[in-house]
């Protein structure tokens, strides 16, 4: 399973964190076995059983999407719900013509692969989409381009040429006010990924990826959501909302000397909360504690957890904080934009769900030494706060 410690081990943990992330490419060849991540029946299947519509599920061929009347059709059932059915046959004349297959967003329904990408959450704290890319011929997809977000390529069946050309533009966003220029030149790298083999991108970075190599190619795209200078800005001023100079009207009908004293007001209020060295510290615990994550249901128990040992629960927000109130002997749980305060015996429990693992009410309740009814209080709170969901009923 590619949970947090798994991921830090196969990036490179803090060197990786230090050196590399956000700033050059890494390749790291196979050093452990991802077939049961992900495989060519895990993506039959999902066609087969789930409703994918564009851009859900597309096909790509030269960096133009194929129209999707060229391998499905509109099927309506009796209560009049239309939707695209998939014609294999028509879909595989595509994709042997040389178009590529892209499924978006799998974390959400294959159990696997949404594991791995809480994981690679919780080691990098941003959110994480993990999109499925399968290619026949060495036509490509998608042509010469580049993201406007980090990723890490997980390399599952066959082999696919990557060539990486480096950034035109220093950290290009989404919103940008201009668009890179494209590379000029060699790739600075030429790189076959065989199965197993992990790759790092750096956003901006622009590439061209082929299944050159005589082999059908299967492969797992993680995209992580960048987070900027104007994000932190952004984060500031809510922070600021409290303070008399932000909640002013603009004086846009005053005196010169009435405007020069407003904007001075809140440049003042600005530039203290910049000097402030903790400042990006305060903003990731901040992220850290409101990301909602992935709230899942926890039924049947919709009248709160019963007292059972059995009953396996997990967090669900992708990260969470425990801070100890030692003057008041109690510690406050921080997670999903919620904080509760519980007595100081509760934090064992509560650092076992930080860890981010299925547990049972009886494990957790052995760990602090409490009663499994106390421990099943607890957590019901949690799963009312969206921050904790039963995994394993125990029915």
């Amino acid at each position: 399973m590619l949970d947090a410690a798994s991921w830090a081990g196969r990036l490179g943990g803090d060197t990786f964190l230090a050196q590399t992330y956000h700033r050059s490419y890494a390749h790291i060849p196979s050093t452990a076995d991802t077939a049961n991540l992900f495989s060519w029946d895990d993506l039959n299947r999902i066609i087969a059983t789930q409703r994918l519509e564009p851009p859900r599920l597309r096909l790509s061929v030269d960096g133009v999407m194929v129209p999707l009347h060229r391998y499905a059709i509109p099927t309506t059932n009796r209560r009049a719900v239309t939707w695209s059915r998939i014609q294999p046959a028509d879909l595989h004349a595509q994709l042997k013509d040389g178009a590529s297959l892209v499924l978006d967003a799998v974390e959400k329904i294959h159990p696997a692969v949404g594991l791995a990408a809480e994981g690679l959450e919780r080691f990098l704290g941003t959110s994480v989409q993990a999109n499925v890319y399968a290619s026949w011929t060495k036509r490509e997809g998608f042509g010469l381009h580049w993201d406007d977000h980090d990723v890490v390529v997980v390399h599952l069946h066959g082999r696919k040429r990557w060539r990486l050309y480096g950034a035109t533009r220093e950290a290009p966003t989404f919103r940008d006010v201009e668009s890179p220029e494209r590379p000029e030149g060699a790739p600075v790298a030429d790189i076959v990924l065989a199965p197993g083999d992990v790759l790092y991108l750096p956003r901006g970075w622009w590439h061209a990826v082929t299944a050159d190599q005589g082999t059908e190619s299967l492969h797992l795209t993680f995209g992580m959501v960048p987070h900027t200078g104007a994000d932190l800005m952004l984060w500031l001023v809510d922070q600021l909302r409290s303070s008399l100079a932000l909640r002013k009207d603009i004086p846009r009908f005053g005196s010169l000397m009435e405007q020069t004293d407003f904007i001075d007001a809140l440049r003042r209020e600005v530039v203290d909360e910049l000097a402030d060295a903790q400042l990006v510290q305060r903003w990731a615990e901040s992220t850290d504690t409101t990301d909602l994550g992935h709230a899942i249901p926890s039924l049947p128990y919709v009248d709160g957890l019963p007292a059972r040992p059995e009953v396996t629960v997990k967090l669900t927000a992708p990260r969470g904080r425990v801070t100890a109130n030692r003057k008041h002997g109690t510690v406050t749980f921080s997670a999903a934009g919620t904080a509760w305060d519980f007595a100081e015996s509760a934090a064992p429990a509560l650092g076992a769900l930080l860890t981010n693992r299925p547990t049972t009410l009886g494990e957790l309740a052995a760990s602090a030494g409490l009663e499994v009814k106390d421990v099943a209080e607890l957590v019901s709170a949690l799963i009312e706060g969206h921050a904790v969901a039963v995994v394993g009923a125990a029915l």
